[in-house]
């Protein structure tokens, strides 16, 4: 099964819109409360055996099972009757608000992400089951909203269905993300061609193996000033007034603008890497440890993450192998010799190797190192990455990436 995502902008009427804002309402209340209900019990679980708290304590009968999805949903059916308002959207929405809820506190126990936060507002929410032809030309149709007009950006190519919609507001309006499916079997790509190694920094964005640079772009930082002047202004306004929701939008658009930039940056990025190559290797990167390093600010701004999820798209879209590799050690280790040769400060830009005397860019020479595990790992021979000298037999004829 083949599964694609497509965005278009809706074109709501008034109506249409006040509908939408008023099931993210619902939503948020639901998603809110299942939420307070499940820290209740956790909180109820932390009193002492021996003493309570002199302030207060959470006191929930011993019995009480702990709130699971399936009972919170068993909950939500015997709520809507005696609260008209949750049966306004359609059943399956709220359901998958649950669900939402749940994959929260999943991650939050299998992938070490923080416990579950209030949500202020909703960003979305989700059509789970909708009909094969809900989208017919200019119109979408949404169940117990009607037919809402998009602009029809691209077509939905035949033999896809639609599976879900997804409902979503910005600032900039209103957008659905319609996942649509096809039933063909899409076999994996597996490694050929000529293989280039991409470094990810700060000083440049990417490094290649083929010595090139690809300047960075500090996005947020860029932005700052402005992002700061309006929360200034913002502050200085009485919340909920007129004014205060004008300035609130201008800063959603900013970050949305910010957002959009950025994406754009990397799809760009992304398909000029694909240009003239079979195989694509990356770092895998910590991540989660440089977002809470002393230069998280600029590695958050430089979104690494993204990038490497969008170039994995592109190279499945465009036929070509990616993978990552270990990234630990890449800048200490001569791609020429394979001698360690010792950490390296910051402020060290040149890699010069004393076993061999191999001289190049610190991170052109990372990139080299990605590349030499990415054809190990796939049981390549390395190509020829210092004129002159060979690391086998094998020796590719490289294809010049045009950046």
């Amino acid at each position: 099964m083949l599964n694609l995502s497509y965005q278009y902008k809706l074109k709501c009427a008034p109506d249409q819109a006040a509908a939408i804002d008023e099931w993210l309402g619902i939503c948020r209340s639901v998603y809110n409360y299942a939420l307070r209900e499940r820290k209740d019990w956790v909180n109820s679980r932390k009193c002492l055996i021996d003493r309570c708290s002199i302030r207060a304590e959470y006191i929930i009968s011993p019995e009480t099972k702990r709130p699971t999805y399936s009972s919170q949903c068993k909950s939500l059916t015997a709520a809507k009757r005696t609260n008209p308002n949750l049966k306004i959207p359609q059943s399956q929405v709220l359901q998958q608000t649950l669900k939402q809820l749940e994959a929260a506190f999943v991650n939050m126990w299998e992938r070490g992400f923080g416990f579950p936060r209030f949500k202020k507002q909703m960003g979305s929410f989700v059509f789970p089951q909708v009909k094969p032809d809900a989208v017919n030309g200019n119109t979408i149709d949404l169940p117990k909203i009607g037919k809402v007009e998009f602009h029809n950006s691209r077509d939905i190519p035949e033999g896809f269905v639609c599976k879900q919609i997804r409902v979503i507001k910005k600032a900039s309006g209103y957008y659905v993300s319609v996942s649509i499916g096809c039933d063909v079997d899409v076999p994996d790509i597996m490694p050929h061609g000529y293989a280039i190694g991409v470094d990810l920094g700060l000083n440049s964005f990417i490094a290649t193996s083929e010595n090139q640079f690809v300047k960075g772009h500090k996005f947020f930082k860029e932005s700052e000033g402005q992002l700061r002047l309006l929360q200034r202004r913002l502050k200085n306004k009485i919340k909920g007034s007129r004014r205060w929701l004008r300035v609130k939008r201008q800063i959603g658009l900013l970050h949305e603008k910010i957002h959009n930039c950025r994406k754009d940056f990397f799809f760009k990025l992304a398909h000029q890497l694909c240009d003239g190559v079979g195989m694509i290797f990356a770092e895998d990167l910590n991540l989660k440890a440089l977002g809470r390093s002393a230069l998280r600010k600029a590695c958050l701004d430089a979104a690494w993450g993204s990038f490497l999820n969008i170039l994995s798209h592109v190279c499945w879209k465009r036929g070509v192998y990616f993978a990552q590799v270990n990234a630990n050690g890449t800048s200490q280790i001569c791609p020429n010799c394979g001698t360690n040769c010792g950490k390296k400060k910051l402020s060290e830009r040149v890699h010069h190797c004393q076993n061999c005397g191999y001289t190049t860019d610190r991170d052109v020479a990372a990139a080299q190192v990605v590349k030499e595990r990415g054809l190990n790992a796939v049981g390549q021979t390395v190509s020829t990455l210092v004129e002159g000298k060979d690391f086998g037999a094998g020796v590719y004829t490289p294809a010049r990436v045009s950046l």
